[in-house]
């Protein structure tokens, strides 16, 4: 069963791990760790070193800066140091959470963000947490300055995906997301969670501030973003995300990125050059 909402104020916590670890000659830290689903990392807490909340796969709920968001393998999200927050795990999740030490100054500015990872930040966190296994300290070092690096011009995500508490609301928000495909409607969901489509979508307004209509779409966008970092055409990922046509799903996706889905990686990579 996924836990109530958290409280996000800030609890006495030992100082350890990597998050407290001050020291300028390892400006870049790492945590991988697998979790099953429900578990959360660490009651809510900050530390000084800033981090980079990254599932290599499962799903991820972050309770910070007065928000929540979940966070596919897609997309990650940033928090500053000695910001308060928690993180739960929404399926059976393996982590590479990655702590920038405080030396490393106006990375990202000072507000939590949704981050897109893109393809090369992803490989460059994998090669860090499996050198760091070898304590090749020379190898990190010069892989600590690329990360950071690539996490300075990250692109933001234009779309987040609020997350709510409420049993039933999981309950349908978690097979949204292990099923981004599928085609349910509201009513049919309403039942699966054990209410009504009324209920169903009060819940959805009153807790994530959208739509029922509203949050899948952002999920079906926010996956389809993935799917063009795979080198997948809008035709297929029209099929995979359940879009009436190809041409249904370019227009969704030009309304809501101002670009249509084959240009909008190579826009996010010309503004990080």
């Amino acid at each position: 069963m996924m836990p109530n909402d958290i409280e996000i104020t800030p609890s006495v916590m030992p100082e350890d791990g990597p998050g407290w670890i001050i020291d300028a000659e390892r400006p870049v830290t790492v945590r991988a760790q697998r979790w099953r689903a429900g578990e959360v990392g660490r009651a809510a807490h900050a530390h000084p070193r800033g981090q980079l909340v990254w599932a290599e796969e499962g799903i991820l709920r972050v309770h910070s800066c007065g928000a929540h968001w979940l966070a596919p393998t897609s997309h990650a999200v940033w928090i500053p140091g000695e910001v308060v927050h928690a993180v739960v795990m929404e399926t059976d999740v393996s982590t590479c959470f990655i702590y920038i030490d405080p030396s490393v100054t106006d990375l990202r500015g000072r507000h939590c963000e949704v981050l897109y990872m893109t393809p090369l930040m992803r490989q460059l966190l994998l090669r860090f947490r499996a050198l760091g296994l070898s304590g090749n300290r020379d190898r990190l070092s010069r892989l600590s300055g690329v990360i950071i690096d690539e996490l300075a011009v990250l692109p933001t995500a234009p779309l987040s995906l609020p997350a709510g508490s409420d049993p039933r609301l999981v309950r349908v928000t978690n097979r949204l997301l292990e099923q981004p495909d599928d085609r349910a409607k509201l009513e049919e969901l309403a039942r699966f969670a054990g209410s009504g489509a009324r209920t169903l979508e009060r819940l959805f307004k009153r807790e994530t501030g959208l739509s029922f209509s509203e949050w899948r779409n952002r999920l079906r966008l926010m996956e389809a973003v993935n799917h063009l970092s795979h080198g997948k055409s809008s035709v297929e990922i029209a099929s995979l995300l359940g879009y009436r046509s190809a041409s249904a799903f370019v227009a969704a996706f030009r309304r809501n990125f101002g670009v249509p889905p084959q240009s909008y990686l190579k826009a996010g990579s010309a503004d990080g050059d």
